[in-house]
């Protein structure tokens, strides 16, 4: 599979397959009509309407809307249906630097089509041979994409915390980096994709860091999410994308913007064009 086949099997998805969700008179969402038959359920909260699957416009704020979906999210993960749960507040939002019109669950945003927003962070270090990165292999007991490799720090964007203190909360989580040297990493790209998956649809913005690192360094997990950190070089992680299916999804294209930023993937290549339209499109409007 090419580097832009693995871009393009993170945005396949079908828009007519989803009812917009509905909050305000806004589309936030895009939730499969199974799934909204459950929260139909609940029809003091949840209504159908013109096709188009909406929150109770009675609901007028961010705290009554969240605490209104909240123990209905709660019932359906206790039924099974929303077989996760982490207990993180995902915003409800067209954009990270908006006013949220909600918090849900993280495990649920998916199920609802909600846009979600993560971090990335790349683990870099310069040596006399070029440069390497450290690669996470996840811990084989994890629920999703076990064994996988990934970056070396990855987490998702909760509600209420800026972007540098969720950068320095999961450097220390997930690889025990220490505030000084992870406040040090500078964000470089902002990457958007959707793609339909067992739980809905993902509708992701992911924004990308970049890590250096010392020689001496060594990243060590301490949630027990990684079993080891590979140090490997940037033609290694480029022939991995390039010629397996090693990497988790959306690791490959923090992977490749990085490989292009770094003059691996140059214009010489003959789906440069295609490549860098497709990983640098804009994020879909909902």
């Amino acid at each position: 599979m090419s580097y832009l086949e693995r871009i393009q099997s993170c945005h396949q998805f079908d828009r007519s397959e989803y009812l917009n969700f509905v909050i305000d008179g806004e589309t936030m969402g895009l939730t499969h009509p199974q799934f909204a038959e459950q929260l139909l359920r609940w029809g003091n909260v949840f209504q159908l309407e013109n096709n188009h699957l909406v929150l109770n416009p009675k609901l007028t704020d961010f705290d009554q809307r969240t605490q209104a979906i909240k123990p209905i999210m709660e019932q359906l993960h206790q039924e099974g249906v929303i077989p996760s749960w982490v207990n993180e507040g995902y915003p409800v939002s067209h954009h990270f630097d908006e006013e949220p019109k909600m918090a849900v669950e993280r495990a649920a945003s998916s199920y609802l089509g909600t846009r979600n927003y993560g971090i990335h962070i790349n683990g870099l270090v310069k040596k006399s041979d070029g440069i390497y990165n450290w690669v996470a292999v996840r811990a084989k007991d994890k629920p999703f994409w076990p064994g996988k490799l990934d970056q070396m720090v990855a987490g998702g964007q909760g509600i209420g915390i800026s972007l540098m203190d969720n950068v320095i909360k999961e450097s220390a989580e997930e690889a025990d980096i220490p505030v000084d040297i992870a406040s040090q990493a500078q964000q470089r790209t902002t990457l958007h994709y959707c793609n339909h998956s067992n739980n809905g649809i993902s509708i992701v913005t992911l924004f990308n860091y970049d890590l250096w690192l010392a020689e001496d360094f060594t990243p060590v997990n301490t949630d027990g999410e990684v079993d080891e950190f590979i140090l490997m070089p940037l033609e290694e992680v480029a022939e991995i994308i390039d010629t397996s299916e090693q990497f988790k999804s959306n690791c490959n294209l923090v992977n490749i913007d990085l490989l292009i930023r770094s003059g691996i993937i140059t214009q010489s290549h003959p789906d440069f064009k295609a490549i860098t339209e497709c990983l640098y499109a804009p994020a879909i409007q909902l």
